[in-house]
């Protein structure tokens, strides 16, 4: 069941901006998603009781408050999109265009910003100016950061500022924070034979995620009990290999970051790669990527059949499980996988993949 925390009064505001400042000032690296763990809050609660920010609550009167002001985000112009889990940050530049944000799935499917929208958990929203810096934030029902679009140079802010106008709310009150269920997905299949047949039946990569639902069963425990030449473990600096290969070939690829409220995409070449002590970072300029290869705790190929033919992903997943990160060769529906992609994942693999038995 999930339980509600009491709204924080003045006292426990100054108390938490005080804390806050303390630890800002013995660790002033510290972003503020790893200040609020060290702090034991959420990050919602640090931002709405404006701990080194000023942020102005959003909110809109209409059965999905949330949709109703993401709707509003192509008015901006061309922004930073920025999403993340604890071990990667995914951040596009562009604009947000052809955005259906109606009921508890969404979609961005913009050239240049590309989003998968899971609104079920979202719950916060606000308006924040971070050392001049200026976002609109969305948060979880647990006040974890889902999704947070940047003003750039290139934005409308007088769009930003009717836009905050409109939806600011009356006064200053801290955060309902509430606890998300786990989910109950098995470790492990009951039944690997029928996985196996139903994962060889598949005609579209989206019905792996009914695949997983049906049998019960978690990402990983579906990938050991598919079979190697459908998912195969890899060496754990497989990313960085095949990113170093792609920015070398030029090979267009997509990268998937997300959490459980969004997944975000980036399609193109990779150019500029650099590593910072544990972080292996794309900087490109519309297009930076931060993976904190410390997390790594195993690497997956895994194959999958469509209705064009076969499709190849490198998945990376953390110590609990959890996805990190997720590559593919760009493709488009009706296209096949590019063959220098193939080739490339084929390369990392100790054991051949189903799909190099077809022609």
């Amino acid at each position: 069941m999930n339980t509600a925390t009491p709204t924080l009064d003045r006292h426990d505001r100054a108390e938490l901006q005080a804390r806050n400042a303390e630890l800002a000032t013995a660790e002033p690296r510290l972003r503020i998603r790893d200040r609020a763990q060290r702090l034991g809050v959420s990050e919602a609660e640090l931002v709405a009781a404006e701990c080194g920010l000023s942020a102005v609550e959003l909110v809109a009167n209409s059965e999905r408050p949330m949709q109703t002001l993401f709707n509003e985000l192509g008015t901006l112009g061309r922004v930073m999109a920025l999403s993340r889990n604890d071990w990667c940050v995914h951040e596009r530049h562009g604009s947000y265009e052809d955005i259906k944000a109606e009921g508890p799935v969404g979609l961005v499917l913009g050239p240049d910003i590309d989003l998968r929208l899971f609104f079920t958990c979202w719950q916060h929203c606000y308006a924040v100016t971070d050392n001049g810096r200026r976002s609109i934030q969305f948060f979880d029902r647990e006040g974890v950061a889902v999704h947070k679009v940047f003003l750039t140079e290139h934005s409308d802010e007088a769009a930003y500022d009717a836009l905050v106008a409109r939806y600011a709310a009356r006064g200053k009150r801290q955060p309902v924070i509430e606890a998300i269920a786990a989910g109950n997905e098995l470790p492990d299949v009951a039944d690997a034979a029928a996985l196996r047949e139903a994962w060889l039946a598949m005609t579209d990569t989206h019905q792996f995620f009914p695949l997983l639902r049906k049998f019960n069963v978690a990402r990983l425990g579906a990938l050991r009990a598919a079979g190697r030449d459908l998912a195969q473990p890899v060496a754990s600096d497989a990313v960085e290999t095949m990113l170093h290969s792609a920015a070398a070939s030029g090979l267009s690829i997509m990268c998937f970051v997300g959490n459980r409220g969004i997944v975000q995409i980036h399609s193109g070449p990779v150019s500029k790669l650099l590593r910072t002590g544990p972080w292996f970072n794309v900087l490109d300029p519309d297009f930076n990527l931060h993976l904190n290869t410390e997390a790594i705790a195993e690497c997956w190929v895994v194959n999958k059949p469509t209705s064009d033919g076969w499709v190849t992903s490198l998945e990376v997943y953390a110590a609990d499980g959890e996805l990190i990160v997720q590559w593919f060769g760009e493709r488009k529906p009706g296209k096949p996988e590019l063959s220098g992609w193939r080739d490339l994942m084929v390369s990392l693999c100790a054991t051949p993949l189903a799909g190099e038995r077809l022609p």
